[in-house]
This record gives C-alpha cells, sequence and structure tokens, in this order.
C-alpha cells in the first residue's frame, strides 16, 4: 500500500480520500476547513498542518482544489508541497483547472526536479462517494503505470489521454460540451411543451437517435471522420428543418438562442458550398473557420 498526502477535501476531495483509507492506503490529509480534516482524521488518516506536513515522506500528493490558483500556492508558496516534496515522489493534480496552468505547473515543477501528472475526474460526487469514478489520466507511460494502484482507489475507469496535460484537455472538452447541450436540450424540451407535445413520446425518440445519443458516436465515424461528405442527410435539408423549428419557436415565442446560433453555422457551410454535402460536415466546416487544413 503506498504513502498518499491528500490536499482538497471539499465534497469531492473528501470521500476519495476516504476511498483510498478504504483500500488500505496511509493518508496524510490537509485542508483549510479544520472539519473535513478531523472528519478524516476519526477514519485514520493523519492530520496535517500545511501542504509541506503533508507531503512529507508521501510516494503520491493528489490534490483536488478549486482553481489553478490555488494550486500553485499550495505547491510552491511557504509551507507548500515542494518544501517537503521528496524527489521521487509523483504528485497528481485531479483538480479541474485551465489547462495552460496546468501545463505551467507541470513545467515548474519539473524545472525544480520533481514529477507531475493531471488526472482530473469525470462523473459526480455521487460516484467519488461510492469509488467509481472516471480517471483522464494525463502524463508520461511511467506515471501512468505508477498511479494506477492508488488512482483504482477512487475509481472503477481510467483512460490513459496521451500525455501530461491532455486529461484536463479532454474534461475540459466533455464539460464544454455536455455543458452547452444542456442548455440545447432544455430549448428542445421547452418547444415540446409548446407544442403540447409529451415529454415521455419525445424522450423515447430522442433516445435512438443522434439528438441523444450525440454525432460523437452516430453520424461521425461513418461519414466525417473516414473522410465522407455523400449526403445521407444534406446540410440544406438539415438548414431547413432547423429553420422550420426555428419559425415554429418564433411563433409561440419560446427563446431558441442555441439553435439561432447553430443556424448561423449552416448560414456559413452553404454559403461554403457545402449544401449538398452530408450534415456531418459541419464538422470540416467548423475546422476551416478555425484555420485548420481539412482532413
Amino acid at each position: 500500500m503506498a504513502v498518499v498526502a491528500f490536499i482538497g477535501l471539499g465534497q469531492m476531495g473528501s470521500p476519495m480520500a476516504s476511498n483510498l483509507l478504504k483500500q488500505g492506503h496511509k493518508l496524510s490529509v490537509f485542508d483549510v476547513n479544520p472539519d473535513a480534516v478531523q472528519r478524516l482524521v476519526e477514519k485514520g488518516a493523519q492530520p496535517a498542518s500545511s501542504p509541506a506536513q503533508a507531503a512529507k515522506g508521501a510516494e503520491f500528493i493528489i490534490t483536488m482544489l478549486p482553481n489553478g490558483d490555488v494550486v500553485r500556492r499550495i505547491l510552491f508558496a511557504e509551507k507548500g508541497v515542494c518544501e517537503s516534496l521528496s524527489k521521487d515522489a509523483l504528485v497528481i493534480d485531479m483538480s479541474t483547472i485551465h489547462p495552460l496552468q496546468t501545463d505551467q505547473l507541470i513545467a515548474d515543477m519539473h524545472a525544480r526536479g520533481f514529477s507531475m501528472m493531471d488526472v482530473p475526474v469525470g462523473r459526480t460526487s455521487d460516484n467519488a462517494i461510492a469509488g467509481t469514478l472516471l480517471l483522464l489520466a494525463g502524463g508520461s507511460a511511467e506515471q501512468v503505470e505508477r498511479s494506477t494502484p492508488v488512482l483504482m482507489a477512487m475509481g472503477n475507469e481510467l483512460i490513459n489521454t496521451g500525455g501530461p496535460g491532455m486529461g484536463i484537455r479532454v474534461k475540459l472538452i466533455n464539460n464544454y460540451m455536455s455543458i452547452a447541450l444542456n442548455a440545447l436540450s432544455a430549448e428542445a424540451a421547452v418547444l415540446c411543451e409548446a407544442l403540447g407535445l409529451s415529454f415521455d413520446v419525445a424522450l423515447k425518440v430522442m433516445s435512438g437517435t443522434a439528438a441523444g445519443k450525440g454525432h460523437f458516436t452516430t453520424t461521425w465515424p461513418g461519414k466525417v471522420l473516414k473522410g465522407d461528405l455523400s449526403p445521407a442527410f444534406m446540410i440544406d435539408l438539415a438548414h431547413k428543418d432547423l429553420g422550420i423549428a426555428l419559425d415554429v419557436a418564433n411563433h409561440l415565442h419560446v427563446p431558441m438562442p442555441l439553435g439561432a446560433a447553430s443556424r448561423e453555422v449552416y448560414n456559413q457551410a452553404r454559403a461554403a458550398g457545402r449544401g449538398r454535402e452530408d450534415w456531418s460536415a459541419i464538422l470540416e466546416q467548423v475546422r476551416n473557420s478555425a484555420g485548420l487544413s481539412s482532413k
């Protein structure tokens, strides 16, 4: 079993630390909230008065903190982790922070002779309690291999995301998509209600289509990701249908800002001569708008 320091005992961090104890790891803990520390002490953890004290003698130092500035302070400030960190130890930041901050933190740790990786998590606080988090490991092959036994005490699925800083990148993209989709889904649900359509019927239909399953796993793999833009459903037709939905919403006084913004992307694709291409070609349209060359 490993000697672990856990810093950051909030809604996610506290149950994660608790699961490390349940799996037999030796744990020292630090948090600005003394009550959070005491709850872990009662389960068998050792309290620390500072990040430096927590990290002393630890093989792994896990940080689960609210933002990148706090992570930097915990690592580098007076009585910070680096004051007592062994050169053989591995720092694992599991916070959700800005990826450019992650890159700089890893670089600054490396410049001091220390090892650091990023492993943000997916799923919810309920999964943190159950020990079923999705672990998005960003690090070298050696770091991922070394940390896996400790990480798997907190989750049930680990994905090697391809190198340092890549864990937080995929977490950011996943959250961006799911958060934006939440708002778009709300627009669709309200339009259902305004039209008098049973939500249960809509749920049954959308659960079997790209609307509910998403394009990453339905339309894209067989078309645009294979370089095939022959139309299974043309952009011109998608544009027409989107326009009808927006017109209906307008008559019913249902606000559809995300749908309206999406229509502009389809307008751009049609203006670029993509109207008779498959609707998955929207990916290529957005890539070109971002200055990325076509695949």
